[in-house]
């Protein structure tokens, strides 16, 4: 497959391979971490330069957005940006922003923009226009900036218009999405009194909240919480600094199912079991269906072997949920992945996609409110739909590598976290075909 094979808009044919697939591989670097790093270094006293940087559609964005509102940056390689910080103080006092179906660059940016002095439009796609962001637009109102969805649905458009971020407290649902949370965290040092968030109902995607107070920290702000409930954020400010972030662990699941896919093995340097991003205990996950896993100082290692189904809670690293359905179409017996209902509201309705596509393959997937049971059984050819969800095309991708006559339609939609997957899987592979 070539790249313009990948970006045409055509299906592509995942060829299977004949062995095992082995060797090492460095995933692109975190879209989470590149996103919550751009923000924080955005607001900071003095330069960042932030190392390891993902460019993809979800982080360009990103950057267009940041530099219509006067932040100044620059690319000094594929992977390294530097970005001076504006203190606090956004330099304009309208824009309007463009975020396509990036749900972390919508987010963040909302509860930034209500830290500056004007009018700020943020929207996007029609899926983004699909995608809830009342519960962060409320508590915005609650802490007495002005805001709203334009179009009255509780989704995109949002228009601020503000004074800045007034202190005090305020509460947040947290059982759709952890990024309202994160949003208003990377804002709140520079409220203009101190802030309380109160979490209210259960918080998932407890792993990103997690990774969203580290990356605070690395610039200088603490943030007190004991029980990721409520949080008290006093007035600080960011100190520009040199950071380096991690390959995405998301994308690394692709690598490590395929290994267990396949019976083979794959390490992924850069990742430990002190990563930031808790999409590598994937691993765990896939060890507990029967593979090998060797945690060191700076890699993963994971080996195959022959894989039994589970029940597992994937709510805190669901963003591998799509991954592990592909897994299980091989494993001995159901495996029941439960507690995600919150992706259906991602780039597309994720549990009833996995399902649907399961069945193009001829493969039982029974649905559930929150998540599904998978039946393993011999696939059919099909060409899998995509729904422009990146997560899908790579993780139907790994199907292919064991049965033939799987097709992935609009495969270019990986262009949102990881342009180059199509093309690093077919090296990945090369050695076992």
């Amino acid at each position: 497959m070539t790249t313009k094979d990948i970006h045409n808009g055509d299906p592509i044919a995942i060829q299977p391979v004949s062995r095992p697939v082995s060797g090492c591989i460095v995933p692109p670097g975190s879209k989470s971490i590149t996103n919550r790093a751009l923000i924080v270094a955005a607001l900071a006293d003095g330069v960042s330069k932030l190392q390891g940087t993902l460019d993809s559609d979800d982080t360009r964005v990103m950057l267009e957005s940041l530099e219509r509102l006067g932040i100044q940056w620059e690319k000094l390689d594929d992977s390294v940006i530097s970005i001076s910080g504006c203190g606090g103080k956004i330099p304009v006092s309208n824009a309007d922003l463009w975020l396509e179906n990036s749900g972390t660059s919508i987010r963040f940016l909302t509860a930034l923009c209500s830290a500056g002095h004007g009018e700020f439009t943020l929207d996007g796609n029609k899926r983004m226009r699909e995608r809830p962001i009342v519960d962060l637009v409320n508590a915005l109102n609650e802490l007495g900036v002005e805001a709203r969805c334009s179009l009255g649905n509780n989704c995109p458009p949002v228009t601020i218009r503000g004074a800045g971020l007034p202190g005090g407290t305020v509460h947040i649902a947290g059982n759709l999405s952890s990024q309202y949370l994160s949003g208003l965290l990377m804002t709140a040092p520079y409220a203009q009194e101190p802030l309380e968030i109160i979490v209210e109902g259960e918080l998932v995607s407890i792993p990103y909240i997690e990774m969203t107070l580290d990356v605070m920290k690395r610039f200088g702000v603490e943030v007190e919480t004991e029980d990721l409930q409520s949080y008290r954020i006093r007035p600080q400010r960011y100190k520009g600094c040199s950071y380096l972030i991690e390959p995405d662990a998301s994308a690394a699941s692709y690598f490590f199912a395929a290994a267990a896919i396949t019976g083979g093995e794959v390490t992924i340097p850069g990742l430990s079991r002190n990563a930031m991003q808790g999409d590598v205990h994937f691993v765990d996950v896939l060890e507990e269906m029967g593979c090998v896993v060797t945690w060191n100082d700076q890699s993963i290692t994971l080996q195959g072997r022959p894989l039994q189904g589970i029940e597992v809670d994937m709510n805190a690293i669901s963003d591998t949920a799509q991954t592990l359905a592909a897994v299980a179409v091989f494993a001995e017996g159901p495996t029941r992945i439960r507690n995600v209902a919150h992706m259906r509201i991602k780039e597309t309705d994720r549990v009833a996609a996995v399902v649907t596509e399961l069945k193009r393959l001829g493969i039982r997937a029974d649905e559930h409110d929150d998540g599904y049971t998978i039946h393993p059984g011999p696939v059919k050819p099909a060409c899998v739909q995509t729904y422009d969800d990146h997560r899908m095309a790579m993780s139907f991708s790994l199907i292919g590598l064991k049965y033939p006559g799987i097709e992935i339609a609009d495969p270019g939609c990986t262009a949102k976290t990881y342009p180059n997957y199509f093309e690093d899987l077919e090296k990945f592979c090369a050695s076992a075909r």
